[in-house]
């Protein structure tokens, strides 16, 4: 019997902060991926699902492209530059400028090395006039020969339909990978802390953030299913970081608390019981040992 679905893996790449993961959860419809206003907010590669009656999109999205300046960040442009052989269609997400710079260069260097067909999505068109976008897609052109190129806006949701068609008319005939009411494929302790690690973000000044991981220590359901308690650590690197990730009397890490424990309850439909710990690890970042610790594939390190 012919195959009459198509599925395949799509590879969302740009520079950090364009807005990868809020496209990604714009197409999958829910919340998957974290998002924040600082850059390199993704650090693993996260896969999630979409599934129609024309077949599944497995989104990769991964950490952005850009020059790396520690083991972490050599870690993450290696996971980055991967995927691109990984997958059947590449999403470039970029903003709507018209000027080209060196991390746009780097990436489209990269693309040239392979085969798979590139689709570049401009993000944020809603911040510009709608008669400049044609200049931003002239600029693009320029540097690429893109199978498609489309103007977006994921934050509004402007086009986004037009981008998830278009993928599957590139995608490859074939039975899907995952079953249909699957979303993504990250255990549920990943996606805790990296909920919690998304509060942190946005609660933070801007120092801080970068240095900061979370680990899961525990996470039980209590016996009559009621309540899940799940007890967490923030790593940071320096002890000023700890007094100000603590606040004064410890009202910031409570704000982080509640705010991940509201978004973690929604994600697993179920009342959560959280608490949190903050532990002084120096140079985290730079150590492969501690960087396995924290849940990054040791293979890419």
């Amino acid at each position: 019997m012919e195959n009459t679905t198509k599925s395949g893996f799509v590879s969302l790449i740009g520079r950090p902060n364009v807005g990868k993961s809020t496209l990604m959860n714009r197409l999958v419809g829910q919340k998957i991926a974290i998002t924040s206003n600082k850059p390199q907010t993704t650090r693993n590669k996260i896969q999630t699902v979409y599934t129609d009656e024309r077949g599944q999109i497995v989104f990769l999205d991964t950490p952005g492209i850009h020059k790396a300046k520690n083991k972490l960040g050599e870690y993450m442009v290696t996971v980055a530059e991967h995927t691109l052989n990984e997958a059947d269609v590449i999403l470039w997400l970029v903003e709507p400028t018209t000027f080209i710079g060196a991390g746009e260069r780097h990436i489209a260097e990269q693309l040239k090395k392979t085969d798979t067909p590139v689709i570049l999505v401009i993000n944020k068109v809603d911040t510009v006039k709608k008669e400049e976008i044609l200049l931003f897609i002239d600029t693009y052109r320029k540097i690429y020969d893109f199978s498609e190129i489309i103007p977006v806006s994921a934050l509004k949701g402007t086009n986004t339909k037009d981008v998830t068609e278009t993928i599957f008319k590139y995608l490859p005939y074939g039975p899907m990978f995952y079953d249909e009411d699957t979303v993504t494929d990250q255990p549920m302790r990943q996606i805790a802390a990296e909920l919690i690690r998304e509060k942190a973000l946005r609660c933070l000044e801007e120092e801080i953030p970068h240095g900061i991981a979370v680990y899961i220590d525990t996470m039980k359901e209590r016996p009559d299913g009621t309540i899940i308690d799940i007890e967490a650590t923030l790593v940071c690197e320096k002890d000023s970081h700890k007094g100000i990730i603590i606040g004064k009397q410890g009202q910031m890490l409570k704000k982080i608390g509640t705010q991940a424990r509201r978004e973690i309850e929604t994600m697993m439909e179920t009342k959560i019981n959280l608490k949190l710990w903050v532990k002084v690890r120096k140079e985290w970042r730079d150590n492969d040992t501690q960087l396995r610790n924290f849940g990054y594939n040791a293979k890419e390190i």
